[in-house]
Order: structure tokens, then sequence, then C-alpha cells
């Protein structure tokens, strides 16, 4: 654990509706930290706008907690509108269900059905993973502004994780504009091997990206000759999840991913 990290995450903790102001003083008795150190880490959370100086001497939490606040709730609110949704996909598919929500270059899971069939025992609920080689992050990065994405990738590489990762943006373009004709997105051993999955778009009321769900598992035909019905299954939780969060959707027709 990095120390600093933990410090400034308590200075915020203190804060409550009973305190919401408290003097730098005060601050430093209760974390038993020097004055000099205390003073230092409110002046960085300041800097970032989650703490304020709300008179000469004294502190109160800043609007960037808002933000953090309206993120959480927008994740909680659509993982509890998905769950029905997603338990229904992974009974017909009976296969591993995921649902993700973007976090920069990253898709983050915050909810997770786990198939018996899953060669690793543990929940993918709370890890991250890159947008450009799995069918959530793909599903999501086709329905972003193309210039957002150029700004997303213009330094940053695209990591190869296996044989199959797309490692340049032009093929990944590609493979985006193809998504966006299918309604869905394909990951063919691009994260991991002997993985699998079929990805797509989850949006909110104003039709932008909130995240996307998937189909996974160690099956082949997962991308082969059972793309087409777990496409279809795959889409259709999607378009019902957006409907849940408030968006309309028009009328989606898949095609074949024919290259993944």
């Amino acid at each position: 654990m990095i120390l600093s990290v933990v410090k400034a995450l308590k200075i915020m903790e203190l804060f409550s509706p009973v305190e919401p102001r408290l003097p730098l003083r005060e601050i430093s008795q209760r974390l038993n930290m020097p004055k000099s150190t205390t003073h230092n880490l409110l002046n960085t959370l300041v800097a970032a706008g989650y703490i304020e100086k709300a008179d000469s001497d004294h502190y109160a939490l800043g609007t960037a907690i808002i933000g953090l606040t309206q993120n959480v709730r927008v994740n909680v609110e659509l993982r509890d509108r998905a769950a029905p949704l997603l338990r229904q996909l992974a009974d017909s598919c009976h296969e591993s269900v995921y649902l993700t929500v973007r976090d920069g270059c990253h898709v983050l899971y915050i909810y997770a059905i786990e198939s018996s069939q899953r060669l690793v025992a543990r929940t993918a609920v709370g890890e991250r993973a890159e947008m450009h080689c799995t069918s959530v992050g793909k599903a999501a990065l086709a329905f972003l502004p193309p210039e957002e994405v150029d700004r997303m990738y213009q330094d940053a590489a695209l990591t190869r994780h296996t044989p199959n990762t797309i490692t340049d943006l032009d093929r990944l373009k590609q493979a985006l504009a193809l998504t966006r004709a299918c309604g869905y997105a394909v990951d063919n051993q691009e994260h991991e091997a002997h993985t699998y999955c079929v990805g797509a778009p989850v949006f909110d009321e104003r039709g932008g990206v909130l995240g996307a769900c998937s189909v996974s598992g160690s099956d082949e035909e997962i991308v082969g000759l059972r793309l087409e019905s777990i496409a279809a299954s795959v889409a259709q939780t999607a378009q019902e999840i957006s409907r849940h969060m408030g968006y309309i959707p028009p009328r989606v027709t898949l095609g074949r991913a024919a290259a993944r």
C-alpha cells in the first residue's frame, strides 16, 4: 500500500454532515500526523478538487467528490437493472456472462455470472482490462466518437497479450467499423488464450456509451458455429439493459463478423 494515498483517503473520511468543516490542527491531531505533512496532503487534495478551503484555516470536501459519487450511483444502478437480464442470458448460453463500464482506456467489470466451465475459479468483478483486446472493450470503443478514440490511442501502445491481439491502430479501427456494422464485437483469444467472447454495447438515455455486456467461455464455437445465436442474444440483452437505463435504440440488424 502507498502510505501517502492512505493518509489522503483518511483525511477525506474525517468530514461528515456533522463536521463538514475542519481546521488543519484538528485534522493533524485526529490522524496523528505532523502539521506539515497534513498541510502538504491537503494542498494536493485542494489542487485536485477533492478538498477545498472553507476559510483561512478550515477545509471541506471539494466538488470533485460529486463526480465520483455520481459514477458510483450510475454503476450500481446499471448493475442492479442489468442483473436479471444477464442471468437470463447466462441460462440460455450456459457460459460466463459479464457487465463492464468504461474506465479510461480500460473496462471495469462490475457484474459477473461465472460458468462452472471456467478454467480459473475466480470472479472477474473489480478487475480491469484494456479495451482494444476485449469484446466488451471493442464494443464500447466502436460507438465512441472517432476523434475520442484517436485521442485515447495517439500516444498509447496497443499491448500484445496473445498472438491474436490487435496491436495496430488501423487494424483496430477496421475491427471497430465491423463492430458498428454488426452490432457486436468478438474476442478470438485476443486477451487470454483459450478464451472466446462476444460483446455488445450498453447505452445511457442520451445514447452515450455506458459500457458493454458479453458472453465468454473456452468453447471455440462461441466465435464459430454458435456465433450467430450468441451474438443475437448478447445484442438483445444489451439493448434491453440500455432500455432499462432510459435509451430508446434504433432498429439494429445483426451481421456476421467477417474478420476477427
